[in-house]
């Protein structure tokens, strides 16, 4: 009885410890997993020993793993995949590639790895990214549908892919002297295991989660979900392929179902709980003396693998077309190390591929480098246009920023400029289009570009804030400018460069968020349209409408708010 009572100390130890590291974590503007890693570090055997039995915590962590990989096969998006597929196939696996190998030959030649086969594992881990940390960024700055955050969740989405395989031959690099024949082998369990579990996942899953969920019974719903992520995962395990890759796998079969978001929903306070385990059991593992004597090289090793990752990503992303600051952006947006390289490297560990200083090295570098992305992220945009601005550089470097393609008319006049052809661009396209106003459109999508290579409408393909794009436009014939961009910053950059270029144009530009409102206001915007504010002036309007108010009140009110900026209905904070 004394063992399960420890047990269950130890755990509420663990959790309640996690959860203040979290939030501490949180509210320093970090990861929180960088909070689990402490809060195992402080209460496992290097730290302060609060806990009797960390080997069963750490078992029970393992079913954390199988819980991450799992909700990361269900939330597998091919559909997100398939439209970005070029740079999301092709450009990931040439990242992936190029990271590995490099990092393989720098490690061997240094005599920091033991062996090719240990450089590569090295080089597969450092490949990852992190796709929790750098889409909450994105998410804080309103640029998850910027064109740099949609290519970055493509090479984040097909890494995710990568994972799967990865952990699926781990267990072949244990044999380095057979390993053609150890890999080959692997594959073939892999390919014979798919194919099952493809078979699997049409004709028996979907019907089997359909006749739980027509029971009504929440709990046989989770019981069945768990026994398919956990038993997957066994029989993975069974095979000689590594337990994540079963858990992934299983995720995957369920994604394809009708009952994918259900089943995510019920499995991810299990997958938050045992993965807080998780992290916390590898700070567990983390010895403190070790990172503080080798401070210097981890510091070291972070500069390498931040700007060494950079260099790679940058060159590929310009050979798929895309624009120097995208591709600066992206390139500084994923260059960290990820979360699940956390998973990788103890794998690594558990089949001895690598020593415990170098994995202890792995996790200091890979913390670091997670706490540095959303730095790294806030001033990518600016570090682009400082390099375009460069001398030495401006020369080599103008045919990135020169737009790729245009159909712009030579006599082209009395024109409006749309900045953007997304969502709120294609609306004002098509108003300005049916009512006969010419209209010239910038936009760095390909896709788009495509779309109005159709429609017959006049384009420029580019950054819209680029000054060399905006020599195209005309500006100085236009009769306004509609600023549609996705991106906060470059509709600022835009604003300005445009005004300098015609003073007196009439430019409306679309506000994203409250503070933003008085910003462009003030740097020139004749109007700015707030998307939130205007359908909630829709809302009310209609809702007076039907109240009896007479349309002439209505439009009072709706105009004085519009007239005001909006500054009656914003809130204090704003």
């Amino acid at each position: 009885m004394a063992a399960e009572h420890n047990l269950i100390l130890d755990l509420t130890t663990v959790l309640g410890a996690s959860a203040l590291g979290g939030y501490l974590a949180n509210q320093l503007r970090q990861p929180v997993l960088l909070g689990y890693l402490a809060t195992g570090l402080i209460v496992g055997p290097y730290g302060f020993k609060l806990l009797s039995d960390v080997p069963r915590i750490q078992s029970l962590a393992s079913i954390g793993v199988a819980f991450l990989l799992f909700a990361l096969g269900v939330e597998f998006s091919l559909t997100e995949l398939k439209r970005v597929k070029d740079i999301a196939i092709k450009g990931s696996l040439l990242q992936i590639g190029l990271t590995t190998s490099v990092v393989a030959l720098f490690t061997i030649i240094l005599g920091w790895a033991e062996g090719f086969t240990q450089g590569i594992f090295v080089g597969a881990v450092l490949s990852l990214s992190s796709r929790a940390v750098v889409l909450k960024t994105l998410a804080e700055r309103g640029e998850t549908n910027t064109l740099h955050g949609q290519v970055m969740l493509a090479i984040l989405i097909a890494q995710d892919l990568a994972l799967g395989l990865m952990l699926a031959i781990l267990p072949a690099l244990n044999q380095p002297q057979n390993i053609g024949w150890a890999l080959g082998s692997a594959l073939l369990k892999v390919l014979l295991f798919l194919a099952a579990a493809i078979a699997f996942g049409r004709w028996i899953v979907p019907s089997l989660i359909s006749r739980v969920a027509a029971t009504e019974s929440t709990e046989l719903f989770v019981l069945t979900v768990i026994a398919l992520c956990l038993g997957v995962a066994i029989i993975t395990a069974k095979l000689g392929l590594s337990i994540e890759m079963g858990a992934f796998v299983s995720g995957l079969m369920v994604s394809e179902i009708d009952y994918a978001d259900h089943a995510l929903a019920k499995v991810l306070p299990l997958r938050d709980t045992f993965a807080c385990l998780f992290f916390a059991s590898i700070g567990m593992l983390i010895d403190p003396g070790v990172l503080i004597q080798n401070f210097g090289l981890i510091l070291g090793l972070v500069t390498l693998v931040m700007l060494g990752k950079a260099v790679i990503v940058l060159p590929i992303i310009l050979k798929f077309g895309y624009s120097l600051k995208t591709a600066i952006i992206t390139s500084l947006g994923i260059n960290q190390i990820g979360e699940f390289s956390f998973v990788l490297a103890l794998a690594g560990l558990e089949l001895k591929l690598i020593p415990e200083r170098t994995y202890l090295l792995l996790l200091g570098t890979t913390a670091i480098t997670l706490v540095l992305t959303p730095m790294w992220l806030n001033i990518s945009p600016h570090l682009a246009n400082r390099l375009m601005r460069m001398p030495l550089l401006a020369k080599s470097l103008r045919q990135f920023a020169e737009p790729k393609s245009l159909s712009v008319p030579e006599t082209i006049s009395g024109h409006v400029v749309v900045a953007g052809y997304g969502r709120v661009g294609q609306v004002i396209v098509k108003i300005l289009h049916n009512q006969g106003y010419t209209v010239l459109v910038i936009e760095n999508s390909e896709a788009a570009i495509q779309r109005l290579r159709m429609q017959r409408i006049p384009y420029i393909f580019g950054d819209a804030d680029s000054e060399l794009v905006l020599d195209k436009t005309h500006l100085e014939k236009a009769k306004a400018l509609a600023i549609a961009l996705p991106d906060p910053a470059s509709s600022r950059l835009l604003l300005k460069r445009a005004l300098s270029i015609a003073p007196g144009l009439d430019i409306i530009a679309r506000s994203h968020y409250d503070h933003e409102i008085d910003i462009l206001t003030q740097m020139g915007a004749k109007e700015v349209v707030q998307a939130e504010f205007e359908a909630a002036l829709e809302l009310g309007a209609h809702l007076l409408a039907t109240l009896g108010e007479p349309p002439t009140q209505i439009h009072t009110v709706i105009t004085d708010i519009r007239t005001d900026k909006y500054r009656s209905i914003r809130s204090e904070r704003a």
